[in-house]
């Protein structure tokens, strides 16, 4: 297994430069939902056992992977596929997920930690919301919000149809999803003279965007998040279970007693994130995109310019930059 690459010291990273030696930082979590709090995929398992049928799924996430079709031209495909109730179709659902081993205990410390925890998902809120409501208990649940895209589900289930946040080929863009939370917690965290420190944890490439937005990034081990974040030098955590997690988390915060004790400074932030963070939208691609560092990152971060779909597109020429040193 790749040895990960440890989290970077950033003097360069503007929020860690501009924090006083005893300013403590408040840990927000964000984390993507399937494959990382689930082990499986919420969509896949209506759509193998209500829609489409799994050859036809596979068909159409080649079709993603290849740029013949985008991620939300595919994904309307699949949703409008199923013709089940939502309650018939969460039997299922109830009888195949399995949870992280450790999630829940994860999420009761950070409830009694007061670390805010967010689901971040390009699936749909009523069917994410409906199944923590299951698996944790509706009280427990409560604690997390979850930032995805709504749904319009018909009665007798014969129409699926996704309400996507962002009119973008992705349907929900994550990093701008994390940049608007950072911005939130940023005017929150100023009243109590606090840094937000932003935690995201995932396990897939679809979650790069938000990853890149992120000061502490955790990567499902054995995962193609990990396997890029390997072969492209971002610093990252690899974890097994949320256990793993959470003892990071306990760490960070052991660390800020030190600071706030005069006997450290904080070396948790990307120095990379605020590039990323300024890098926000489309018409940024000819200024930032040497700092890319492949076609396949540059693909979920700017679809509209390098999806490859079929249709005549821009063509911008790859340029091969030398990895960030540790």
């Amino acid at each position: 297994m790749p040895t990960a690459v440890p989290p970077q010291a950033a003097p360069a990273a503007k929020n860690a430069a501009s924090q006083s030696s005893n300013q403590k930082r408040k840990i927000i979590c964000f984390s993507d939902f399937d494959g990382t709090i689930f082990m499986q995929d919420t969509g896949h398992v209506l759509f193998d056992s209500y829609g489409c049928g799994a050859k036809r799924r596979e068909i159409l996430d080649e079709q993603i992977k290849t740029g013949e079709r985008s991620f939300r031209d595919v994904s309307e495909e699949m949703w409008g596929s199923l013709n089940v109730p939502f309650e018939d179709g969460f039997d299922v659902m109830e009888q195949t997920l399995e949870i992280d081993p450790d999630f829940q205990s994860f999420h009761k410390y950070c409830i009694a930690n007061k670390i805010p925890f967010n689901v971040i998902s390009a699936g749909l809120k009523p069917i994410l919301r409906r199944v923590l409501d299951k698996f944790l208990g509706e009280e427990e649940s409560a604690h997390i919000d979850i930032v995805a895209n709504e749904a319009e589900i018909t009665p007798d289930g014969s129409k699926w149809k996704p309400i996507w946040r962002h009119d973008t080929e992705l349907g929900h863009d994550k990093a701008l999803s994390i940049a608007e939370a950072r911005k939130e917690a940023e005017t929150l965290c100023a009243d109590d003279g606090t840094v937000p420190l932003i935690v995201f944890i995932g396990d897939g490439v679809s979650d790069l965007p938000a990853a890149r937005n992120a000061d502490v990034l955790f990567a499902r081990r054995g995962l193609r998040l990990e396997e890029y974040c390997v072969e492209n030098k971002i610093a990252y955590i690899p974890f097994d279970t949320f256990a793993d997690i959470q003892r990071e988390i306990e760490k960070i915060r052991e660390e800020d007693d030190e600071i706030t004790g005069g006997k450290g400074v904080p070396a948790r932030f990307n120095p990379r994130a605020n590039l990323w963070r300024r890098v926000s939208s489309k018409n940024a691609v000819p200024t930032y995109v040497v700092n890319t560092p492949s076609r396949e990152d540059k693909m979920f971060l700017w679809p509209e310019a390098f999806s490859e779909l079929k249709t005549p597109g821009v063509e911008l020429t790859e340029m091969q930059v030398q990895p960030v040193q540790s």
